[in-house]
Order: C-alpha cells, then structure tokens, then sequence
C-alpha cells in the first residue's frame, strides 16, 4: 500500500495489522530497490576502465546503503496531515499520510512507502506540538521488539479536547537497554536538538550539552542531515568526525552508516597531524605552553627568518646574451611576495617565475618577442635556481620544529616578546636531538610540526568537520582542526565541565576563535535523555566547583533509574556489585581510575567474569566492560559501577581535574549507577548522601 493510500473506512483489519502489513510491503518495496541496483548493467555506459571501476563503487555504496537490518526498524513514525504539504514537497490529494523513517523506500511506481527523516516533509514529526501543530492532524509512533513492530501511539494534534501526554514509547526507546555500539536517534529526536541538526551548511554550530543531552548524537545527525540536503557539494568537498581516541570512534561508527551514510571519514586529531612518529610525552607544563596559541607566531618567525634579501645580482646566460638582474631588484620582488602574505612554500614556487619575468622584460626592451616557453626556460635556469635557494630556502616542517626545541638560542631569538625565558626553557628538550627520526617527539609535538607544514603549504580543506569532546583540545590543535574546514563549516561538540586536560577550554568563544570560526553560534542542550534524574542529580553537586556557570542537566526521564551509594570493604564487593547488575538486560561498565584497573581485572577473571576493554563490541554472551576513567568520556552503559570516587580524582595532577574526571565517570549510566568506595568520598559529594 502507498504511503498516501488513505485507509478504506471498511477495512475490517485492526490499525496494528495494518500497520504490519505497510511495513512488510515496505520491507519488499526496499529489497526491489537493491535488487534493481544489482542489476544494474554497466558495460554499455563505462566507457574506459576508470569509469567502470568509479561506476562498480557507487554501485557497491549504493547497494550498502539500501541494505535492510533485520532489527532495525524500517519507519517509526506517521505523520497524517490535514492538508497537502507544498507541492515543493510532495504532490498529491488532501490529508496525505507519510511514515517516516531512516531512509526513502518506493514502490515499483515511484510512489514513496517511507519518507526520510530529513526530508523537509519530515520535520513536524520532531516540531509539530498541541501549539503549533504544523497542519498535522495525528502523528503516530511505532514500538518495536527487534525487528518486529508491536506497538503503536496516536496523538491527535489538531484536536483541542486531547490534552497533550508525555509519550510512552518515546520514553522507552530513550531507555532501551543498548548493548553494542552507539545508535542513532533518529526516532527521538526532540525540538530543540531538530534545530541544531537541520541548521545550515554555511554556518558552524558549537553546541555545548551536559551528559546524557544528546549532543554527540546530533552532531551525527546533523551531518547526516546535511549529507541529504548538500550531496553533490559535500560528495565534491568531503566530510570528516573527529573524536577524542579510537575507542570512542568505534562506539560510534555504526550511527552514520545505519542512516544509509558510508562516505564520512573518522579521525583522531593525533591520527590528522600524524607526520612523525608520537613516542613521548610531556610534562604538563610543556604541554600547555606548545598549545598555546602563541605557537603559531613563534613558528610563523622562525619559518621566515630563513628568506634573506639578496646582495648580490642574478646574471642569466641565454647563447650568446647575458641578462643581469641587479640585487635591489631581486630585494624589491622578495618583498613583494613576502607582503603578499602567501604560504611559504607557494612564494617560493612563485619567486624563480618572478626572477625569469625581469629578465623576459629586459628581453622586449632589447627587440626580443620571447614567449611563455622563454619564461619557463628561465626560472629554470641554473643560476636563477641558485639565487633562489640561497634567497628562499626550502622549509622542512619537522626539521624546523626540531630546531626550536633542541635550539636555545634559536627558540630565544624567534620567541622573544611571546615566551618569556621560564616559557622557553619548559618547551626546550633537556637533550639536543640530531635528527627527526632520532627526537622522541610528543602529541604537543605533533600538532606544531602540523602549523608549520600549514605556513608551507595550504592544508586541504573539506566541505565539514564534526569535532567531538572538543573541550579538551588545547589551542594549537583547534588551529589543526580548523585549517581542515577553512572553507568549510563545522559543528563543535563538548562540555565545559567534561575538561580533563591540563588545556581544557575555558569558553566557546575563545575555542571558536581559534578554530578561525568566530562567527559560529552557541547552542546549549540542558535537557538530559540518557542520565536517570538521581543519578545526574548526584552528579551535579560537582558542577559549582568544576563549571560554576554552566545550567546543570535536568533529566526529563520519567523512570529516575536505579542509584547507590555503597561503602565495600574489598574488591570482592565491587565484583560482587557488577554480578549484580549483570542479571538485569544491556550492558555494564565497571569505571575505575586507571591505577586500580589491572588489580580489578584480576579480581573479576577470578570469579569467572568475562570482561572487555572500552571501544570492544559487547555481545549478549559478555555485557560487561572495565573501563580506565581515562577513557570514559563519550561512552554509555546501561548500568555502572564506579569503583573508589576518591582514586579517580587523586589519579589527575590536580583536584579541579579530578573532579571534572569524577563528573564524567558518574556519567556514563542510563538505567543505574552503583557507587562502591572503601575509602572517604570527595567532600562535594557527601551533602546528604545515602549510603
């Protein structure tokens, strides 16, 4: 039955029924689709072997994205209207009926069976209210087990007498226990977060959310969204997800492609300044002063210092002609390109063709007519390239860098008036290095080695970069990741208060400037979906010491979840607490700091508990992770044990960082938290506390 097939008033079959029947014709409709892909011939339309193999990968990519996943529904939702939408987006008679889902579906006529949920005819399924309801008259939510649909909820929008109700089934898909990977949100979105995902491509988003608000799952859609309504120019430009380590990029790599998205690209910003091998690591002072923005400037002096003005005149032998290019010529032409403020790299390219066009005007004012190729033969004549060596030098990023950590003198030289002297001798190595593949170089390093490499030469730039828990980068690596979308937008995912870094952002503002997006909005997410209302209750009593100006969460979760204080007395009792909550369904993490995780790993291979490491796939057979506090940020659970609060925050080089990393870990539950301690707990926390 067609999307717009209004039902027959006598149809004798219950609304359920029906419903089930659209999605098996739905489900048929989608598997007609990636047959007719597959069969698709190509032999008569490549015509060499390069358009073959571009045309086989589309072909492939398009086959994934019509795949159908058994236990993901089809459509969860129906939106029946009073009127005919415009006719910009669909056409057809009065009271049309769409069931929205994750992708389009058709039928062998063209006619749609489900509508993508970010077609434009989609959104008052996310907007539509008893206020405003956006010419909807009943809007429909499915319920499912697996795969299977088994419920379903009306509500009449356009009907005064029908007061508005919180909705059952939205909530429970909000508390679905998860086991795996991240999913998509695609059947909860609320109002607020439908704004964010559906704003333009032109302009960067910085969306500020506690935990549990859905930020990281927005940012997801909201590129998603964009990938729909922009293709052709992001299919041209490319698009980018970078997150704080490998293990959160694999929790949430299945969102994009469950949406039907293949082409996104994930990274860390380690894995994007990648051009030396990282096998240090540095005191955190250093690690503060080679983020800090003042960086740039330093880099940007020592990399120039190299030009030097000529002294002496460029003389060019063409037969039996000499041309002769005094040195305050040559001086005038390195000026100008230096005014020009142009990439290192592509002055130097620009500087012989400058040279060769002095000699070319010599040339015409002696009678000559040389041309193009007279041009060319010139800036590669041997004396033009020798002036040019000497005057430019070619520019090494990783050898420059190398020479302001190792070299005293040269750092004091170039740094002056930004680093005073303490400064510089916290950036400097202890030890002179030799050479770049010898020097035991640091992410700090990295990401300075990365600006240099950017005054050379111009880093490629893509249509849109989502950052992820971008509060814990330092300046310097928000400068790496903006020259990835000079001429594109972003979306900037974090939480203030989620900073555990010695760097961590003080202000969005100040984060977006250096990210060169000073334009972009901040939006705010307050309202908390995943985190039960006791626990980010508890949670937040540490917010006045680590973000006093950030609104706490208000979790809108209608089950407060299941929450304990519990003193243990031995570790035994913390593996005790995780059998625990291993008989209820979904997953469980075990969140300790770092230092206590080898001693917990042997106590629960002891009791015969299997376990995993975060970024592992849990199955039904091994649901439980132990997860160092280091690596918690990002991640969800459906129950948590947090073992020794106290350990988690004396394992940071100071108490506000400590606590924030305390903050996150109490995070991370979406059913139910279990706090084991032996020790005290942190003063902040005892305020009437049970337990």
């Amino acid at each position: 039955m067609p999307a717009t097939a209004p039902d027959p008033l006598d149809d004798p079959r219950a609304p359920l029924t029906r419903e089930r029947t659209h999605l098996a014709d739905s489900r048929a409709a989608l598997r007609a689709m990636r047959e007719d892909v597959e069969a698709l011939d190509i032999k008569d339309v490549a015509a060499n072997w390069v358009n073959a193999q571009v045309l086989t990968r589309q072909i492939d990519e398009r086959i994934k994205a019509l795949a159908d996943l058994s236990d993901t529904p089809l459509f969860f939702g129906r939106l029946d209207y009073l009127h005919a939408p415009g006719a910009e987006q669909a056409e057809g008679a009065d009271g049309e009926r769409f069931y929205i889902g994750r992708r389009h579906v058709h039928d062998a006529d063209g006619d749609p069976m489900v509508i993508d949920w970010r077609a434009p005819v989609s959104q008052p399924f996310y907007r539509a209210s008893k206020k405003d309801p956006m010419d909807v008259g009943l809007r429909r939510r499915f319920g499912y087990t697996g795969g299977e649909l088994t419920a379903y909820e009306d509500e009449h929008l356009s009907d005064p007498s029908e007061t508005a109700a919180t909705s059952k089934l939205l909530q429970q898909e909000i508390e679905r226990p998860r086991v795996g990977p991240m999913r998509d949100i695609v059947a909860t979105i609320q109002p607020e977060q439908d704004e964010i995902v559906r704003s333009g491509l032109g302009g960067t988003v910085c969306v500020q959310g506690g935990p549990g608000t859905g930020k990281t799952a927005v940012g997801l859609h909201r590129v998603a969204y964009l990938l729909y309504a922009h293709r052709e120019r992001l299919a041209r430009t490319g698009t980018l997800v970078i997150g704080p380590n490998r293990s959160f990029l694999h929790y949430i790599e299945q969102v994009l492609p469950a949406l039907g998205e293949l082409s996104v690209q994930q990274a860390t910003v380690d894995d994007l300044v990648a051009q030396v091998e990282v096998r240090g690591t540095d005191e955190a002072r250093a690690a503060v002063l080679k983020g800090d923005a003042r960086m740039a400037e330093v880099l940007r002096r020592a990399l120039y210092a190299q030009v030097t003005m000529p002294t002496e005149p460029v003389v060019v032998v063409r037969g039996s002609r000499r041309w002769r290019v005094p040195a305050y010529e040559l001086e005038e032409i390195v000026r100008e390109l230096l005014g020009r403020e142009i990439r290192y790299g592509a002055a130097r390219e620009a500087l012989p063709q400058r040279i060769a066009h002095a000699v070319l005007v010599q040339m015409e004012r002696a009678g000559e007519a040389p041309d193009d190729r007279v041009q060319d033969a010139v800036a590669r004549n041997s004396a033009v390239k020798a002036a040019v060596k000497a005057v430019w030098p070619p520019a090494d990023p990783a050898k420059l860098v190398l020479r302001l950590l190792s070299d005293g003198e040269f750092l004091a030289e170039h740094a002056a008036g930004i680093l005073d002297e303490d400064e510089q001798k916290a950036v400097l190595w202890a030890r002179p290095v030799r050479s770049v593949k010898s020097a035991t170089w640091s992410s700090a390093d990295a990401v300075l080695i990365d600006e240099a490499a950017d005054l050379i030469q111009r880093t490629h730039s893509l249509g849109h970069v989502v950052l992820d828990e971008a509060q814990d980068l330092s300046p310097m690596q928000y400068r790496a990741v903006g020259r990835r979308c000079t001429t594109g937008s972003a979306t900037v995912l974090g939480d203030l208060a989620q900073g555990t870094t010695p760097w961590a952002t003080r202000s969005w503002d100040e984060a977006l400037a250096h990210l060169g997006k000073s334009e972009g909005v901040i939006e705010e997410l307050t309202a908390g979906f995943r985190v039960p209302t006791d626990v980010i209750t508890y949670a937040s009593r540490l917010l006045p010491h680590i973000a006093p100006g950030l609104t706490p969460v208000a979790s809108v979760r209608e089950n407060p979840g299941f929450f304990e204080v519990r003193a243990v007395e031995e570790v035994a009792e913390v593996v005790g607490a995780c059998e625990e909550l291993l008989r209820h369904e979904g997953s469980t993490g075990l969140i300790a700091a770092d230092a206590r995780v080898p001693a917990l790993a042997e106590a629960l291979t002891a009791a015969g508990i299997g376990f995993l490491a975060p970024g592992e796939e849990t199955t039904e057979e091994t649901r439980l992770t132990l997860v160092p506090a280091s690596l918690a940020k990002g991640l969800e659970y459906d129950y948590v044990v947090l073992d020794e609060p106290r350990a988690v925050v004396d394992g940071e080089p100071d108490e506000r960082t400590g606590q924030r990393r305390l903050y996150v870990a109490l995070t991370r539950a979406v059913s139910g938290l279990i706090v084991a301690h032996t020790g005290p707990l942190p003063e902040q926390l005892t305020g009437g506390t049970a337990g």
